[in-house]
């Protein structure tokens, strides 16, 4: 389609055609246009290219051993949690393409909330005078085409890279439907006890407790509706930023000989390429956020220690070989910290654990428990480091 074939105000994202001088690029983006301001389907192209095409089914074997196991798991997490009103779900081992397709159906509105706050135009001046400038409004016009495609790719890129190393569906502590099976990627889990040589059974145990802790946890109403809440808070306050490609090239040393390489190792970058920076608002939210994820890290991880101890006698090799998994940073974490907020990093645990502890020092295991059975008494920040002022705010409720 030729340029002038495009009558003037009928470019899908207003104006101008910014692309007139570059047929091509203008039906490109088009192309693009019409799918909302998240692109689905390239989400899940690039999440099932980043799992390979592996095992079409999980390993019979390891499905059964992991169905023998569950309720043993099941049977003493209920234990010791006792007065708490626990669900025992269905345990389906699956395979890392389906643990993608399930983590993008389960996070598809916090996902969508995201699209929705990077696809908002600022409702500053400075873009309406930003174009009388061929380039500037080119690169807003191109962004502007491209985020649902890009933010697709990212989430696609994140999901499928989780799902390489995922044991099962609470990697990411974020909540799902408690009304359906817990999901377990059985290969990942046999890979890492035969990379580390320690007892596949024992592996197998630990994350089933695991899983099964964190799904007591976050299937708690009240703490589940303030985590999702939080984090939903936290992506629609983003504040996106048109103009920064733009100022991030002016800063870029550019090579005479290879101008492009500049503009490709710009454009590389998803967060920049979506004008996701941190606003001020986020900075606010930020602390609520950070609690709530200790408070939950913290809680399952005393659930896990706990029962590991009565299941394995601690089996100290596991659980450092586990602990020491989980602290490591790969792309996908740091995506996950970038576009949602939610970072597992070693300070939040240590937080988490440290809050658990204070309580315990002072308390009995009751007032643990508290946290899944009184819906006030969910930390504030101040109290996740100061156990001794939640308990007094406790006592005086």
């Amino acid at each position: 389609m030729a340029d002038d074939d495009t009558p003037p105000g009928e470019f899908p994202f207003g104006g101008a055609n910014p692309f007139g001088a570059m047929p091509f690029l203008g039906d490109i983006m088009k192309s693009l246009a019409g799918q909302g301001p998240l692109n689905w389907d390239i989400a899940r192209q690039v999440a099932y290219m980043g799992v390979g095409q592996g095992t079409a089914n999980v390993e019979p074997a390891s499905r059964i051993a992991f169905e023998k196991l569950a309720p043993l798991a099941q049977r003493h997490i209920a234990d010791f949690l006792t007065g708490v009103d626990t669900t025992e779900p269905r345990i389906d081992c699956v395979t890392p393409a389906q643990w993608c397709h399930s983590t993008l159906e389960a996070y598809k509105p916090v996902f969508d909330n995201l699209a929705s706050a990077l696809g908002k135009r600022p409702a500053s001046d400075s873009l309406e005078s930003a174009t009388d400038d061929p380039m500037t409004s080119m690169m807003n016009g191109l962004m502007s085409a491209m985020a649902p495609m890009m933010l697709g790719m990212t989430i696609g890129s994140m999901v499928g890279q989780l799902a390489t190393r995922a044991f099962g569906q609470y990697d990411l502590l974020l909540p799902r439907d408690p009304a359906k099976p817990l999901l377990i990627v059985a290969a990942n889990v046999d890979g890492f006890a035969a990379e580390w040589d320690l007892p596949v059974a024992d592996i197998r145990m630990w994350v089933l407790v695991h899983e099964l802790a964190a799904h007591a946890v976050l299937g708690t109403p009240h703490l589940r509706n303030a985590l999702l809440d939080a984090v939903n808070a936290y992506v629609s306050a983003f504040s996106p930023d048109p103009d920064a490609v733009i100022e991030k090239l002016s800063d870029t040393e550019i090579d005479p000989s290879n101008p492009m390489a500049a503009f490709q190792q710009t454009m590389s970058d998803p967060a920049l390429l979506l004008g996701a920076v941190i606003s001020p608002e986020q900075e606010t939210l930020r602390p609520r956020l950070d609690a709530l994820l200790a408070c939950t890290v913290g809680l399952v991880d005393w659930i896990v220690d706990g029962v590991t101890q009565r299941l394995l006698g601690g089996a100290p090799a596991v659980t450092e070989a586990l602990r020491r998994r989980r602290i490591e940073s790969s792309p996908a974490d740091q995506f996950v910290e970038h576009l949602l907020g939610v970072h597992h990093t070693r300070a939040t645990i240590e937080r988490g654990r440290g809050f658990i502890r204070g309580i315990l020092e002072r308390a009995t295991a009751d007032r643990v428990l508290d946290l899944l059975q009184r819906p006030d008494a969910l930390p504030t920040p101040a109290e996740i480091d100061a156990p001794g002022l939640w308990l007094a705010r406790l006592e005086i409720a």
